[in-house]
């Protein structure tokens, strides 16, 4: 589980319960059901005119993505890869039709099965760069439906300000009616940017930072597969795919090899 979103989002209300608003009993100043439907409401209503019934199926899956972590390690992806160099240059590379069990992801699965059915370089490099594409294109969809609502919130709480200036104006004459039309005048936009900033925005970045940790891994996948499937000498293929490691894990990854080396002597 990720908590930096929710002990994030919690500490934000916090501050602004209780630094902003003054403490827990001013609340229910904050609260105004109109002016809720007209920014939060109408928004939704928005993105539902603008996004197909097939793209809200997908998108409780990604939203999942903000708090539960998926690990892309890719130090362990090279490793794996490695070892599927060291095995072709002894066994062949038809031998590592059944090491396939061990292989989590289905995009380096595929990949090495394409190898191992003797697939010409091009076509699988065509078949997992389109998979990449595809992969992207959805996560691009999700980033930015929270970026648009983002930016459509924000909208609805000026069209909710005006809505309330053209009420209290109109009803100048009544006292009575300047109060609540002040009220959502102001508290719309209070909403508006209460949406974007504290729930769209922060959203589609972590979305965004889960998306580029994946495509690293991908990128890390796609040179490891074709390295082995051209049958390139083990040491190279680490030596190729360390450069996408941090200098830490890099090192490391060195460092065990390097041992496994010496033990086999």
């Amino acid at each position: 589980m990720d908590f930096s979103g929710i002990i994030g989002l919690v500490v934000s209300f916090a501050l602004m319960i209780f630094i902003g608003f003054g403490g827990v009993g001013n609340i229910n100043i904050f609260i105004d059901p109109p002016s809720v439907a007209i920014t939060v409401g109408m928004s939704l209503m928005a993105m539902v005119c603008a996004y197909p019934p097939n793209f809200w199926k997908t998108l409780p899956s990604f939203l999942k993505m903000y708090v539960i972590t998926q690990k892309y390690d890719i130090a362990e992806t090279v490793t794996q890869i490695i070892s599927f160099a060291e095995q072709a240059r002894r066994e062949g590379i038809l031998a590592l039709e059944n090491s396939l069990e061990k292989v989590d992801d289905p995009f380096l699965r595929k990949g090495i099965q394409l190898a191992v059915d003797g697939t010409e370089r091009a076509v699988i490099e065509s078949i997992l760069e389109t998979e990449k594409e595809n992969i992207e294109e959805r996560h691009k969809s999700n980033i930015d439906f929270f970026n648009n609502l983002g930016a459509m919130a924000p909208a609805f709480g000026m069209i909710g300000t005006l809505i309330g200036l053209v009420l209290m104006l109109r009803n100048m004459s009544d006292p009575a009616a300047i109060g609540p039309g002040m009220a959502i005048a102001l508290i719309t936009t209070f909403y508006g940017s209460l949406v974007a900033n504290m729930f769209c925005w922060p959203i589609a970045a972590k979305l965004l930072i889960r998306h580029n940790e994946e495509m690293a891994e991908k990128t890390v996948m796609l040179a490891g597969i074709l390295a082995v499937q051209a049958g390139e000498n083990p040491r190279v293929v680490q030596w190729k795919l360390s450069a996408y490691l941090e200098p830490k894990a890099r090192a490391e990854l060195e460092a065990a090899k390097e041992r496994e080396r010496m033990e086999r002597r």
